[in-house]
């Protein structure tokens, strides 16, 4: 079966299909979970290596993420595309909570080891499940406060707005072109009478930088000075 794929697995690291952020964390729930019933800390070291492969040499040296992009994705199709930074800090507290409950197992806390991998795999498998990730709210409510803000960059320099004209009010998105929210966003704001002014991070991450745009899509109602006048997404 042939599937079209709008980002490609192993180069587009900047956007994730949100299936296979799901079926990471299962895997990654699954061992932690074997870990906990079996007293194997070995399951929790190797799915804790397998992460820092993953995060260090790409996504074609992940077996969880192999399995996807190879296996199942072209028989189901791609699924949703998001920022691949909220998943990516989740990896990285699995790496650090899974290293550390075999490190106390090994240490001879058993019971403080296991209770820290049961809580990886009750996290894990509950975003699994559900979709609700815990590291990727973490990442998000960080995002949030290093954001533009009434208190931090609660302005837009309208030079770097062309298409501002003065106009009373705005909408400027900070946006990807494989961000599947970001054109749902752009949709929504298409039908609205206020001009949308849309910044691709991908071609200016210097304005990313420079107004801590930590995650897209990221949406400002904004006023003809550039003053921001309300956050919508």
């Amino acid at each position: 079966m042939t599937v079209t794929r709008t980002a490609h697995p192993w180069n587009d690291t900047d956007v994730l299909d949100v299936r296979a952020a799901r079926f990471n964390q299962g895997v990654t729930g699954l061992v932690a979970l074997g870990g906990v019933v079996f007293g194997w800390p070995l399951a929790w070291a190797l799915m804790a290596a397998q992460l820092v492969i993953g995060l260090t040499f790409g996504r074609r040296f992940c077996l969880p993420c192999l399995t996807y992009f190879t296996v199942i994705q072209p028989r189901f199709g791609e699924g949703e595309l998001e920022d691949s930074r909220p998943p990516r800090l989740a990896n990285m507290m699995g790496i650090a909570f899974l290293g550390s409950a075999a490190a106390l197992w090994w240490l001879g806390a058993e019971g403080a080891a296991t209770a820290v991998a049961a809580l990886v795999a009750f996290l894990a498998l509950l975003s699994a499940t559900t979709g609700f990730c815990a590291g990727c709210e973490i990442y998000r409510l960080g995002a949030r406060l290093r954001g533009i803000s009434a208190s931090h960059n609660d302005r837009i320099d309208p030079g770097d707005l062309p298409g501002l004209d003065g106009a009373a009010r705005a909408h400027v998105e900070f946006t990807h072109p494989l961000c599947s929210d970001c054109q749902a966003w752009e949709r929504r704001l298409a039908k609205r009478p206020e001009p949308l002014l849309r910044i691709n991070v991908r071609e200016r991450p210097d304005l990313a930088r420079k107004y801590g745009i930590a995650i897209v899509p990221a949406v400002f109602a904004v006023g003809p000075d550039g003053a921001v006048l309300e956050r919508l997404a």
